[in-house]
């Protein structure tokens, strides 16, 4: 290919310089001294940290039927924050049921004591060793969160995820570990067709591929916490926990509350699902009627 002569190189200086005048600048990466959390924005090409101006406060202890779970994540990130040994965690079950927020009440209670958080979109999980360099040499913890986790016959990035999972995080960058939810417990589709391939070789078991392909991206991550639909009593509960954070005074006197349990309940049924987001969702309504 021939170099440009004089008459068209200064053309083409002009054009590159009005290219990089119109280039969206490069990002600075966040202050984490003043900001607790941040999420990785995908734009075109250009890619970086975006800091949350407010972060949405939530209380562990304002989650009902979750007790059992709290106390796990709770010992692992403390765990973490201390600079101990700790892992990776799918938090996985119900809908509704407390997963996501108790990954944010972990921030709200460590914040002070180091800990960050950067939520990560499944579509960008490529892009974690990028974020791990970037935060690479922070004095904080960071928890990278991706929430509502699963992958799609078909789709590969679980690879991306296998791989992260199998060292570049824990290993080589100590200050950061990955929280995932999810829905499934072994995050890709399964089909009843998979038994098929299962064998059993005298007393033994022995699954086939497909089986142990999916077992095995779960089992990557060291702590799994299930969470389960509620009982109508969790339910309740939930929902006098909330009533109260928002404000509103639940009846006492034997009818009233008896009605107001009915209305929750119908709440319930008419959604289909018992579970806290419900139990919140319903609090907010009765908060907003002024308790009525």
């Amino acid at each position: 290919m021939n170099s440009p002569d004089s008459s068209t190189r200064p053309l083409l200086e002009r054009i590159a310089a009005a290219l990089e005048r119109i280039a969206p600048p490069p990002r600075e990466k966040p202050d984490f001294r003043r900001h607790v959390a941040a999420r990785w924005r995908v734009s075109g090409a250009l890619k970086y940290l975006e800091a949350v101006q407010h972060v949405h406060h939530m209380d562990a202890d304002w989650l009902v039927g979750v007790a059992a779970q709290h106390a796990q994540i709770d010992r692992n990130t403390k765990q973490f924050v201390g600079g101990k040994p700790a892992n990776n965690v799918l938090l996985t079950g119900s809908r509704g049921t407390g997963k996501s927020s108790l990954v944010k009440a972990m921030l709200s209670r460590y914040a002070k004591r180091g800990l960050r958080l950067i939520e990560v979109e499944k579509e960008h999980l490529n892009d974690m060793p990028y974020i791990v360099d970037q935060i690479a040499d922070e004095p904080y913890r960071f928890v990278l969160f991706c929430d509502d986790l699963s992958f799609d016959q078909g789709d590969g990035s679980y690879k991306a995820l296998k791989a992260i999972l199998d060292g570049s995080i824990a290993a080589a960058t100590p200050n950061v570990l990955l929280y995932a939810t999810s829905n499934r417990r072994h995050l890709l589709p399964e089909y009843f067709s998979e038994n098929e391939e299962t064998k059993y070789v005298g007393d033994e078991v022995h699954f086939g591929e497909s089986i142990e392909e999916k077992v095995s991206l779960s089992e990557r991550f060291g702590l799994w916490i299930s969470f389960y639909p509620f009982s109508q009593e969790d339910y309740l509960a939930a929902v006098t926990s909330w009533a109260g954070q928002l404000g509103a005074s639940v009846p006492s006197e034997n009818r009233k509350r008896e009605a107001f349990e009915r209305d929750a309940l119908n709440w319930a049924l008419q959604r289909g699902s018992r579970s806290g987001r419900v139990a919140y969702q319903f609090a907010r309504d009765y908060a907003g009627r002024g308790g009525k």
